[in-house]
């Protein structure tokens, strides 16, 4: 096979390559998100690489922000970016009614996609959760990204599942998290279904194994590095895509691991200057000082991001 018989068999990108999972920023009060905070950090992502910013996550706090904020979030970063990069709206609940209305909201406003997770804490069947996902993407003409995250909902989509709902004309991508590269081939293989890697720990094994793209909570505050990385795969240059890999390991692991992403991907982009300060709302804990520590050591080891501010900010 030609290099360029391989690029062509790369699946489509319905939603672009490189993504960030943006976190949302709140007033200092945490009473009110920060609608300017959030169009300046979707404007550094975009300016630094990123072509596809998902709003109202996970990492978004999602579970925090009424559906007026989720609107008002969307609304300002199509503004800041809607031109120049994917806006994908997080419009998943566990409730199918509820699901629908925020899709239908967001498609009212001009999102370009929507991002839906498998409904969460109540774990319905397979049969239930295809006809809630099959529900949301019959709501609107918008593509649909899944969001496959057993690890938050309790529910895995089995693979046939996950073979019927590729059935869907909307139903375009899936955002794993589930870290099944093999299912996952099988899945690609049979439908063409894009899959775009959930765990920026896997996003280099993903792309290896024929992953659109990623939506990675990292990208934020390592946007140059993660386009580089995602460039590095697409001109099959394996060498630099693994030395890219092992520089963001150290950051991801300080992202990821030690506390909640959104609680430290919110404090390193304070560190880099990106955000006045770190607020998260509750049931999340601010960072404590060793993790702002760890964080500031994992930035500045990590060669090939931009700095923003010479200066640092404390908590």
């Amino acid at each position: 096979m030609t290099t360029s018989d391989s690029h062509a068999a790369r699946p489509a990108r319905p939603f672009g390559a490189v993504g960030t999972a943006l976190v949302t920023p709140f007033t200092a009060d945490g009473k009110a998100v920060d609608l300017e905070a959030a169009q300046a950090l979707a404007e550094h992502a975009v300016s630094r690489g990123n072509d596809l910013v998902v709003v109202a996550g996970t990492t978004g706090e999602s579970p925090t922000l009424s559906d007026h904020e989720r609107l008002d979030l969307a609304r300002a970063v199509l503004d800041a970016v809607g031109e120049k990069a994917t806006v994908v709206a997080g419009a998943g609940t566990y409730d199918t009614r509820h699901s629908i209305e925020l899709a239908r909201a967001h498609a009212d406003l001009g999102v370009h996609g929507l991002l839906v997770v498998t409904p969460y804490y109540s774990k319905p069947s397979q049969q239930g959760a295809r006809a809630h996902l099959e529900a949301v993407a019959d709501a609107t003409d918008l593509p649909v990204m899944l969001y496959d995250i057993p690890g938050r909902t309790g529910l895995p989509l089995a693979k046939d599942t996950l073979l019927r709902l590729a059935e869907h004309p909307r139903i375009a991508a899936v955002k794993d998290a589930k870290s099944d590269l093999h299912e996952a081939t099988e899945v690609m293989a049979a439908t063409g279904t894009a899959y775009y890697s959930g765990e920026d720990a896997l996003n280099l094994p993903w792309l290896a194994i024929g992953a659109a793209g990623i939506v990675s909570v990292v990208s934020q505050v390592a946007p140059e590095l993660d386009a580089a990385l995602v460039r590095a795969v697409d001109r099959s240059d394996l060498d630099a895509a693994r030395e890219i890999h092992r520089a963001l390991a150290p950051l991801v692991s300080a992202i990821m691991t030690c506390m909640p992403g959104a609680v430290a991907a919110k404090a390193a982009l304070m560190l880099q200057g990106v955000l006045p300060h770190a607020v998260v709302r509750a049931p999340h804990a601010p960072a404590d000082a060793d993790h702002v520590q760890m964080l500031a050591r994992a930035i500045d080891d990590a060669d090939g991001i931009t700095p923003v501010h010479a200066s640092r900010r404390t908590l």
